[in-house]
């Protein structure tokens, strides 16, 4: 079980068992490449987390906390956070709900594939900056879909349909957005 229920504040959670419905396959004359299987070896599939949900499962208050939460404890998906994704959700976190929750959620942190930039995802995020400047598409949310891009996945867990819904992945057809 992962520990979101000890970072949240106000209402407990227990952890039930459920499963996500992702979306099915979409029919291609040409399947996308993956430079790597989107399933890891146990058979979860591996999904790239953005702010809103982290911030969202540790403010029992927000609106789309329980959704949010089902689905970063959902037991079939290993979930990677970017590292810029962690430096955004710490500082709204500490702004907003104070340093006691900023240090219970960067604690637990340390069971989760925090993963930083790699040397060839910095051209990546530049160039995804560049071409979305009109959304604007900045660079915490460039880092997720360079992230999903480098782990061969299709599935990011963000409420942030409008930017990552507007963005098509080099790998495949389209982004499966989570929560639904």
């Amino acid at each position: 079980m992962k520990p979101w229920h000890a970072i949240l504040r106000g209402k407990g959670w227990s952890q039930g068992d459920f499963l996500l419905p992702l979306l099915g396959e979409v029919a291609t004359t040409t399947p996308p490449v993956r430079q790597k299987p989107f399933w890891s070896e146990n058979g979860e599939m591996l999904a790239v987390v953005d702010t809103g949900p982290l911030y969202a499962a540790v403010d029992a208050d927000d609106q789309d906390h329980t959704r949010c939460l089902q689905a970063l404890e959902a037991p079939a998906l290993r979930l990677f956070i970017p590292a810029l994704v962690v430096a955004e959700a710490t500082y709204l976190i500490g702004s907003r709900l104070g340093p006691k929750v900023e240090g219970a959620f960067l604690s637990s942190l340390a069971t989760f594939d925090v993963e930083a930039p790699s040397p060839t995802d910095w051209p990546r995020i530049a160039e995804l900056v560049e071409k979305y400047a009109d959304f604007p598409l900045g660079g915490t949310d460039a880092s997720v879909i360079a992230l999903a891009e480098r782990l061969g996945t299709d599935v990011i867990i963000t409420l942030d349909r409008r930017h990552f819904g507007a963005i098509r992945p080099a790998h495949s057809l389209a982004w499966r957005l989570l929560p639904e």
